[in-house]
């Protein structure tokens, strides 16, 4: 069997299994509808939280970024990719996080990977097994010694900390993508503090919304508590990149050891400005993220008066947990028929036996979005 034959092999396993991907084509992005296949719906499955993307502040100061800067920062930060407009979000950055100093990097995915691969080869690292995909990839490429504990259980993650006695790093999302759920962080930072661990946190899917957009760390007051905080713009904030926020000595340490900070072009002026704008933009309207979160707990009420399994969500990520594939699939197919866009998540993005509709809901969503969304799901429980 030659290579080729190997991976059409395996592609045809993963459409036997209805685990086959492919990418949609769709138009007004940025918009609450969108336009797929020819159809609008309400989208339901981005990450667009607070409807920033399209918002007039953004797209203004990206505009006058790139009529002074132009299109590209042309080079990695250490070298002549560096613009004032950068260490003035960096410090922005770190004054809304309450910290010594932050970090912008290009990407979620990037910033977990060079910071765990930076900071876990001399410690021993626990992570919660339910967290993202780039923190898993960034402790297996630093060859630290490593424990998944099970999701959010306190009491399993202080019997692997006993057992060890290196350098102990604790990694957890915040808010988790898949499930809406929140980590423990105050029983986290009460074992951190009894075992001198480290402590990261992911608040990709908190930043904006939480804690007056600051994070859910802040939101329950241990934000002081916590040694590194990463976020990202491409979510809530509405743009794109991400940040580490920190002490002066772990952001210098990266700074000097980070390959993936050290050997990347920078993201383009226009991409920084509009970072900027969204922080001072959600630090002006701090109401923004109680409201989604307000919009967030109707929806998930009246899914479980519906009968809906929608596991512990806490968020604005609404998990509605079917388990097999082809009930997932064809849910996604009937909410479509009703005007709303729901991404169907399978395997190996979730556990298996877990496959579910991930809700993902905004923050400008009013009155008729809302009877939409409700109208649509009576009719999936009537179907199913």
């Amino acid at each position: 069997m030659s290579f080729l034959d190997l991976l059409k092999k395996n592609l045809d396993q993963i459409k036997i299994n209805q685990l086959y991907r492919s990418i949609p084509s769709i138009s007004a992005h940025a918009k609450k509808y969108i336009s797929l296949n020819g159809s609008v719906y309400l989208n339901l499955s981005s990450n667009n939280y607070l409807g920033l993307a399209d918002n007039e502040h953004l797209k203004k100061a990206a505009i006058f970024a790139i009529e002074k800067f132009g299109c590209s920062s042309t080079a990695s930060r250490l070298v002549s990719g560096n613009f004032d407009i950068y260490n003035k979000l960096e410090s922005t950055i770190a004054q809304f996080k309450h910290t010594q100093k932050a970090l912008v990097l290009n990407t979620g995915y990037v910033a977990n990977l060079t910071l765990l691969q930076s900071l876990a080869k001399d410690a021993v690292v626990f992570s919660d097994r339910l967290n993202h995909a780039s923190i898993v990839d960034g402790i297996l490429l630093s060859g630290a010694k490593f424990h998944r504990y099970a999701h959010c259980d306190i009491e399993m993650l202080e019997k692997l900390l006993k057992k060890e006695t290196s350098n102990k790093i604790i990694v957890t999302d915040t808010i988790f993508s898949m499930d809406g759920d929140a980590a423990p962080l105050k029983e986290i930072v009460k074992l951190a503090k009894q075992y001198e661990a480290f402590v990261i946190v992911d608040e990709a899917h908190a930043t904006g919304i939480f804690g007056e957009g600051r994070g859910y760390a802040y939101q329950e007051c241990v934000s002081s508590d916590i040694d590194c905080h990463m976020g990202t713009f491409s979510k809530a904030l509405g743009s794109f990149g991400a940040y580490i926020a920190s002490s002066e000595l772990v952001i210098d340490y990266l700074i000097n050891n980070a390959r993936g900070f050290i050997f990347s072009t920078a993201l383009p002026p226009a991409v920084i400005a509009a970072n900027l704008a969204s922080i001072n933009y959600v630090r002006k309207n701090p109401q923004l993220g109680k409201n989604l979160l307000s919009i967030s707990d109707n929806i998930r009420q009246f899914l479980k008066k519906l009968g809906f399994d929608v596991g512990n969500s806490v968020s604005q990520i609404i998990p509605v947990i079917l388990k097999t594939n082809d009930i997932t699939l064809k849910s996604q197919k009937l909410l479509l028929e009703k005007g709303v866009f729901v991404g169907a998540i399978r395997p190996p993005t979730v556990p298996k036996n877990t496959s579910r509709l991930r809700i993902s809901l905004r923050a400008d969503l009013d009155e008729n979005d809302l009877k939409l969304i409700k109208d649509a799901f009576v009719h999936l429980g009537n179907a199913l």
